[in-house]
């Protein structure tokens, strides 16, 4: 029997180290579409969520990602880890090469007054508040947490308010809540923390908030709050 052929991909530092800890063994397929598939690793707490995704779905930091139409031909009936290396249908993903991820260093994002940081009802009226695989109230905390982290401000009772009620939410978002945690994020986001205070915000913020059906201007409203010093309750 020929080998399977392998899919080329490139992976963030730590989805590749959580791939790398996770024991062999079968994998459940959480979510597939023609565009991107996620499934659940053991033993990897809130982050155990972990994407695969081409170039045409959200590049979420969860997530390896595959090059275009990699995936229109795997079903993602199964998919199992077999020495740190996920398989799709026995199909083995190579990481080639590793990506950023994480949000530019901006110590002057934010004002020099210490922003009023989210108590812990306010945390935990976003938490898992919303619909779909992200639902909006995360996205909001995903972006207000990413630009503290971007202005190395340290959030450390809203950190574990949101530790403590990961729970509450989808698979999916509580992995990416986990990505914000560790300064994680969408490349948009990223793009438009750079563009903040230039000429080229305005698209900068259009390009984020059209990203999936609402979490890019979820992602949106929670910088522009932390920017602000508000904070929705």
């Amino acid at each position: 029997m020929r080998p399977s052929r392998p899919i080329p991909v490139s992976a963030p530092p730590r989805v590749h180290e959580r791939l790398s800890a996770a024991p062999d063994g079968p994998v459940e397929v959480v979510h597939r579409g023609p565009h991107a598939v996620y499934v659940e690793l053991a033993g990897a707490g809130t982050a155990r969520c972990v994407g695969v995704v081409d170039d045409r779905a959200a590049q979420v930091p969860c997530a390896v990602r595959a090059p275009a139409g990699a995936l229109l031909d795997v079903p993602a009936r199964s998919a199992e880890v077999r020495a740190g290396v996920l398989h799709l249908d026995g199909r083995p993903l190579e990481v080639g090469r590793f990506l950023r991820v994480t949000v530019p260093a901006l110590p002057g994002l934010l004002a020099p007054e210490a922003p009023p940081a989210l108590g812990a009802d306010e945390v935990r009226s976003l938490v898992g508040a919303g619909d779909g695989l992200t639902p909006y109230g995360d996205d909001v905390l995903c972006g207000w947490l990413a630009a503290h982290r971007a202005a190395a401000v340290p959030t450390p009772e809203v950190d574990a308010a949101v530790r403590a009620l990961a729970h509450r939410t989808t698979l999916l978002s509580a992995a990416l809540l986990d990505c914000a945690l560790h300064g994680e994020v969408l490349p948009e986001y990223a793009a438009w923390l750079r563009a903040v205070g230039t000429p080229a915000e305005p698209a900068a913020a259009a390009a984020l908030a059209a990203v999936g059906h609402s979490s890019g201007r979820g992602l949106l409203e929670g910088g522009r709050r932390a920017l602000a010093g508000a904070v929705a309750a």
